[in-house]
């Protein structure tokens, strides 16, 4: 099942409504707004993983779901107007009152999901920088275009943050929540389910195409392979991987994105040495074989790549 947010948002970007150049980025509501009839048609996939872990597919970023005896916890929930739907399914699958989400990083497409949940009784988990960035607020610069994503109200924050890691023992369950510093963005959390031998990435890894470097939010090439290298260190060949975007994985499959990552990496820097401008870097086509595995949804990846190699060497 292809995500809709990432086809609805290339598309929508495709179209030029609101350019880097417009006089205003766009918001989160006018993302919302733009495609309040597709929330209202929109289903809530699910597959599951084990008994009790399930990966449900709405509009955001995938949504893992952990139910047992200690109530819900999830990871991720995508955008205010789809929590009802999810809320119900979880409901569907046997589970109640979600006693814990867990944000993968501050991206509305993942967290601006926590404004619709009800913190007597839902505990927001995120890193400390992920937090921070929910605060303040600001621009997700896609380069064809820009999002402006709202400071989010207290209610709606991290209460439990983390700075290199923490562990819950929940639903008879250890779950590992790692962070390996700047990667997709400077808050990175994946989430390991040592049990059911499972890990949700976030934005970390995805499978519908090359990952988003959010360089203006600490994200880089460099920390994007090293987050992936450890994490990987931390996982059973046989656990099951759960993109922030896309269909379920394995641990080859991150292993093969790693391979990738560093060939991009090596010839970009290469380029960079050489005196190549930007354009020049595009145009010489550091991905070509790697394209049609990895659709470049929003045409940025190599300048991402480039910018911050540019920033930190």
């Amino acid at each position: 099942m292809k995500n809709f947010l990432i086809i609805s948002l290339f598309l929508f970007l495709s179209s030029n409504a609101f350019s880097a150049n417009h006089e205003r980025p766009m918001t989160t509501d006018d993302f919302a707004k733009s495609f309040w009839q597709s929330v209202e048609e929109t289903e809530i996939g699910v597959k599951k993983i084990t008994d009790s872990l399930f990966l449900l597919y709405g509009l955001g970023g995938n949504i893992a779901v952990s139910i047992g005896d200690d109530g819900v916890l999830i990871v991720d929930d995508q955008v205010p107007s789809i929590i009802p739907k999810v809320k119900r399914t979880i409901k569907k699958l046997g589970g109640d009152k979600i006693i814990y989400s867990i944000n993968t990083h501050w991206h509305f497409d993942h967290s601006e999901g926590n404004l619709a949940l009800d913190p007597k009784v839902t505990k927001i988990i995120s890193q400390s920088n992920a937090r921070d960035n929910m605060i303040k607020g600001g621009l997700i610069d896609l380069i064809s275009s820009q999002i402006y994503q709202e400071p989010y109200p207290e209610s709606a924050l991290p209460v439990i943050t983390h700075e290199n890691g923490m562990t819950l023992y929940f639903n008879n369950e250890e779950i590992e929540i790692v962070h390996f510093g700047s990667a997709h963005t400077s808050g990175d959390s994946a989430v390991i389910f040592h049990n059911q031998k499972a890990v949700h990435f976030g934005d970390v890894f995805v499978t519908e195409g090359y990952p988003f470097i959010d360089v203006n939010s600490g994200g880089s090439i460099d920390g994007l392979i090293n987050f992936l290298e450890k994490t990987v260190k931390k996982l059973k060949p046989e656990t099951i991987v759960l993109p922030g975007h896309g269909e379920i994985a394995t641990v080859q499959d991150v292993i093969d994105t790693i391979e990738m990552l560093k060939i991009v990496r090596q010839r970009v820097y290469g380029l960079i040495k050489e005196g190549k401008t930007l354009q020049e870097t595009i145009d010489a086509k550091p991905t070509k074989e790697f394209d049609d595995k990895y659709p470049d949804w929003l045409g940025n990846f190599v300048n991402r790549v480039y910018t911050s190699l540019k920033q930190n060497n």
